[in-house]
């Protein structure tokens, strides 16, 4: 039950964050040797929701941030590797800005294709949106 309740808790905060103001995360993107290695910059201030991976994977972050993890809420300050296990789906708030690298093994070479693979929902990363934004600006000015 405690899992149902923590999982509706994520879902309405992401639907209160959708209908608010959004930031580029400045996602970068890096493989080699079969990992693939996401990038994010999170500016300090900022209240953001991931999306549910199909794979455990790790994390390694660098900053202030407080994070929900299988053990409940945890504040990350300077350098940490953060394993996370299939099915999780990550809230936090940075205090101070953090880079947040998530790091999956994939055979994989194009990044949509990685992205469907790894994560629920892959059409709601912020890279989709930026894309489809950018073809929508693209059609209007034709």
């Amino acid at each position: 039950m405690a899992e149902l309740i923590k999982h509706d808790a994520v879902s309405k905060l992401e639907e209160c964050l959708r209908h608010g103001p959004q930031i580029d995360l400045n996602t970068e993107h890096c493989l080699s040797g079969g990992m693939y290695a996401r990038t994010i910059h999170i500016p300090a201030g900022t209240v953001l929701v991931g999306t549910t991976h199909k794979k455990d994977h790790l994390n390694v972050v660098c900053g202030d941030i407080s994070v929900s993890t299988d053990d409940g809420m945890r504040r990350i300050t300077g350098y940490c590797v953060l394993p996370t296990k299939a099915g999780m789906k990550r809230v936090g708030f940075a205090h101070a800005d953090t880079v947040w690298t998530t790091v999956c093994r994939t055979d994989l070479l194009v990044i949509e294709e990685i992205e469907d693979e790894l994560v629920v929902q892959s059409d709601q990363l912020q890279t989709r949106k930026s894309r489809l934004a950018m073809e929508e600006v693209n059609k209007l000015e034709k």
